[in-house]
């Protein structure tokens, strides 16, 4: 290897005896030049340990071969989870995924945007933070870009949508409380910036309407992405102030009931299935962490798999086109029961 520092890609074309358009070709594609050309050239990257700027060659090309991907908070283990499944298939697939975080922030959210439009990405995929995204700007980036949303919907920004059938999904788990126990409440956001959690709330009451029970809204004080926060804290306050009407309490997503297990606990609630136990406890999305909890929590899975692959799979097809959709596409996928000791 030698000591040499390449500075950038005129510096290696000249070090290794061959000319910048073709070096360019060998890595926009191996197979593209021959075979001593290729041989010369890999050597020589073996020689200088030398590694080109992949995203300062896409701009040089009139479509890149970057795809953003924007998600509203990477410290959730959910959003962590469907990125690196998305950019799974976007390396797969010949690209090269970019990755943000809003930070669940909405200025921060358009930040990302900003950044993305400097490198010229080929599409985003993008998961807005919802009701606090600056919808108006989202939709002057879509209309710049090809971008598909996921998780979230926002009106008719972008050129698709996929993410959970939550009417689907809530009556599924209402179903379930109401058949194996006493007709759950439902424990809330007053105000959730997730528009997801406004279409759960709605499936509540009529899943419980449809039963024949009134339902009861636990709704409490919170802003922001610290649900177990949220959950541990408003939940310990009703617990210990009594204000149940039941002995069931359906959380709007998991982490919420992950905060609200712990307050159980350190309440003295026993949580779970038995005679024994004086409290359920149920929750929305199969979070990575809700096998774990003590007992572990009764949910529904979201199809990550499905939503990502569709996602994916999209933004592919109009980078393809070169072009846009004529009818914007939305597609809702079914979630999954998933018993488990907390209810």
């Amino acid at each position: 290897m030698s000591d040499q520092k390449i500075r950038n890609m005129e510096h290696f074309s000249a070090v290794c005896g061959i000319s910048r358009p073709t070096v360019s070709k060998y890595f926009n594609d191996p197979e593209s030049v021959r075979k001593s050309t290729r041989e010369k050239i890999e050597a020589a990257l073996k020689k200088y340990d030398y590694r080109p700027n992949i995203y300062a060659v896409n701009q040089n090309r009139r479509q890149t071969k970057n795809i953003g991907l924007v998600v509203p908070n990477l410290t959730d283990p959910f959003f962590a989870g469907i990125a690196r499944t998305i950019e799974g298939l976007i390396v797969e697939a010949g690209f090269n995924p970019l990755l943000l975080s809003s930070h669940g922030g909405p200025e921060h959210e358009i930040a990302n945007l900003d950044s993305l439009r400097s490198i010229k990405p080929a599409g985003v995929l993008l998961a807005p933070l919802g009701r606090a995204s600056l919808e108006d700007q989202v939709a002057e980036f879509a209309n710049e870009v090809p971008t598909v949303l996921f998780d979230a919907n926002l009106g008719d920004v972008g050129e698709a949508y996929f993410g959970s059938d939550n009417t689907q999904s809530i009556s599924l788990i209402v179903d379930y409380l109401c058949r194996s126990g006493e007709p759950p409440v439902f424990f809330e956001m007053k105000a959730p910036i997730n528009p997801n959690a406004y279409k759960r709330r709605t499936a509540y009451k009529a899943a419980m309407g449809r039963l024949g029970y009134e339902p009861h809204l636990l709704q409490v004080d919170g802003q922001g992405w610290n649900f177990e926060e949220i959950g541990f804290r408003e939940g310990a306050r009703i617990l210990t102030g009594r204000q149940l009407p039941t002995n069931t309490i359906l959380c709007s997503n998991d982490r919420l009931a992950i905060g609200l297990l712990s307050a159980a606990f350190e309440n003295g609630f026993k949580v779970g299935l038995g005679a024994e136990a004086s409290l359920r406890i149920a929750g929305h999305d199969d979070h990575p962490f809700s096998r774990f909890t003590c007992p572990s929590l009764t949910t529904v899975s979201q199809d990550y798999e499905a939503i990502a692959t569709r996602s994916v799979e999209t933004i592919l097809s109009l980078i393809d086109r070169g072009g846009r959709m004529q009818t914007r596409e939305e597609t809702l996928f079914e979630g999954k029961l998933v018993m488990r000791g907390s209810a």
